[in-house]
């Protein structure tokens, strides 16, 4: 993941990963995460987006991870938020209300300052990286999240047609990356409109992952 990339993509505005509604997935799938209301959300390299709105509208408390200082920034006066801002070792941390986003590098984001949360939601972080850095950030994720259980957005599409980001994430690279410490269920699989970037048929994946009990 190269910072340099992503603060240019904001600067640039080039930011149509951007929705501009809450993902259907989410939507329509959140509730298999079964988690006690008003619990707490993680949501990786969040950016700003409109999900975000709508958790807090379910009452959840949520904590997000963004490389972008000015995503963020533009998150909180868009909730209409004016955030306490402090540091947290190398990262920023935003903070207002139910909401609270660590701004820098997603890895040095520790289990210690992240505190306790009840799920993961990964609409646009996993496949934002490349190849070679999905297995650490997964890991990642299970470290600091103490194996919260996760509903993950991917897309699958041909590779060879367009090179990302976003990277394709198929079914098998999910349980590489997964299925030691979590049972993989697919729950839906949405073809794109117009395919993906309007270049390449794709298709958009919700996945559950929950944690495998251990003996």
């Amino acid at each position: 993941m190269n910072p340099e990339f992503w603060q240019e993509k904001w600067q640039k505005r080039e930011i149509a990963f951007h929705q501009a509604a809450a993902n259907p997935l989410l939507v329509s799938w959140f509730n298999q995460l079964a988690i006690e209301p008003g619990a707490t959300v993680f949501l990786p390299l969040c950016g700003k987006s409109l999900d975000i709105h709508w958790l807090l509208a379910q009452g959840h408390q949520v904590i997000g991870a963004e490389l972008s200082e000015m995503a963020v920034q533009e998150l909180f006066a868009e909730l209409g938020l004016t955030p306490v801002v402090s540091s947290a070792g190398t990262l920023q941390h935003y903070h207002a209300d139910k909401l609270q986003v660590f701004v820098g590098d997603i890895f040095q984001l520790s289990k210690h300052t992240l505190g306790p949360v009840a799920a993961i939601y990964d609409r646009a972080a996993l496949v934002a990286l490349p190849n070679a850095m999905r297995q650490r950030y997964a890991q990642h994720l299970v470290t600091i999240s103490e194996n919260a259980p996760q509903l993950v957005i991917c897309f699958e599409y041909d590779q060879t047609q367009l090179p990302g980001p976003p990277f394709s994430v198929d079914s098998a690279e999910m349980h590489t990356l997964y299925s030691k410490v979590y049972s993989l269920n697919c729950l839906e699989k949405l073809d794109v409109p117009g395919g993906l970037k309007r270049k390449c048929q794709a298709s958009e994946s919700g996945w559950l992952l929950t944690p495998i009990e251990s003996e």
